[in-house]
């Protein structure tokens, strides 16, 4: 099992330094797309300061709070598509047949499918998230060790949603409406404050879209250190994961060979 997880860990590795490598191949355009991405994020910074500085705090937060909650959201958002870039192709992948070429490897498909791409622009992300930290936290080495624990949980909580979502297309057909809707969701979810939800909707994300994994409990521990919630969420975190490869293997005996007869190398 160990030895498993190892080679992954590898695989996964390899292919980061690769896709970055390309990445870089075309410097400007790489630069270009992740300022573009910071400045477009940077937009909605300019929209909460201008509402603080008129109502005061939003749903128990203040301006400190939401800026470590779209910090956590942007990074982890970031890291997901930096990391694991196809999860944005998997309903394409599975619809076009494509899936073989992975099918044809010795690695898990699921791993070897979602590192095998990767979005330039989510650099933005990433780093946008950072910058957001620093100006809520300022250079804090111990909330800066947690939040980057968080972006890496949430990375794969929100990789695991999305991987769920697309795997209905190998019940449905072309899901990747269901799944977009689902990205734009959590998406939209995990950046305002939890206390302006109530009842259905914060059990939801909770649960099912887990958003409160993602960016609400985060910020508590990293304003109330709680060694106890930690461990709930890195619970929570390998739970969801797990269920998300669960849910794709057994689609995945449902899948339709594209007939290619084309390999990776």
């Amino acid at each position: 099992m160990l030895t498993e997880v190892k080679s992954h860990l590898k695989l996964i590795a390899r292919y980061f330094l690769l896709n970055l490598s390309s990445a870089m191949e075309y410097r400007v355009s790489f630069i270009l797309q992740v300022l573009g991405m910071a400045l477009n994020n940077s937009a909605f910074l300019v929209f909460w300061w201008l509402l603080f500085e008129k109502v005061g705090n939003v749903g128990g937060y203040g301006l400190k709070e939401v800026l470590l909650l779209w910090g956590l959201a942007s990074s982890s958002y970031g890291m997901a598509h930096i990391v694991f870039g196809n999860i944005r192709n998997i309903t394409n992948i599975i619809v076009n047949g494509e899936l073989d070429i992975y099918l044809l490897q010795p690695k898990n498909v699921l791993v070897n499918l979602l590192v095998s791409n990767t979005m330039v622009s989510a650099w933005g992300d990433l780093t946008y998230g950072y910058i957001l930290f620093f100006i809520s936290q300022g250079f804090n080495i111990k909330a800066f060790l947690l939040f980057t624990l968080f972006c890496i949980t949430g990375a794969l909580l929100h990789t695991g949603l999305m991987v769920v979502a697309h795997s209905f297309s190998f019940y449905l057909g072309n899901a990747g409406f269901l799944a977009e809707t689902i990205k734009e969701f959590i998406v939209s979810f995990t950046i305002y404050p939890e206390g302006i939800f109530k009842g259905l909707t914060l059990f939801i994300l909770y649960t099912i879209i887990p958003a409160a994994f993602i960016t609400y409990i985060p910020v508590n521990i990293i304003k109330t250190f709680s060694t106890e919630k930690i461990l709930i969420l890195l619970a929570f975190v390998l739970l969801y994961t797990t269920i998300a490869f669960i849910i794709f293997e057994k689609g995945l005996k449902k899948y339709e060979s594209g007939n290619l007869i084309n390999t990776r190398m």
